[in-house]
């Protein structure tokens, strides 16, 4: 298995809420860092589905309607929607 890097920022991801069951288990208040290297265990198809935002966050970007360093995201399974808040920090 390959390793993360730790290239970038820190991204640690929060599931602030499910709506239905989630397939991956995930579960609100559950807390852990992903990167473009590491999906965490985070479902493949929601990880698709974000894998622009986090690029662009871990990298130190930013789009037009994001205001500081978090964002929110929702799961692709419009019936068991999940929702999900990515947060940058420097790594220490």
């Amino acid at each position: 298995m390959a390793q993360d890097p730790a290239i970038g920022y820190k991204v640690t991801a929060t599931i602030l809420n499910v709506k239905g069951h989630c397939s991956a288990g995930h579960q609100a208040g559950e807390s852990f860092e992903l990167s473009c290297h590491n999906p965490a265990g985070l479902c493949g198809f929601f990880y698709h589905d974000i894998f622009p935002s986090l690029q662009t966050l871990q990298f130190g970007g930013n789009l037009p309607w994001w205001e500081g360093d978090v964002i929110q995201l929702q799961c692709p399974d419009s019936y068991n929607l999940v929702m999900l808040q990515l947060e940058r920090s420097k790594r220490s």
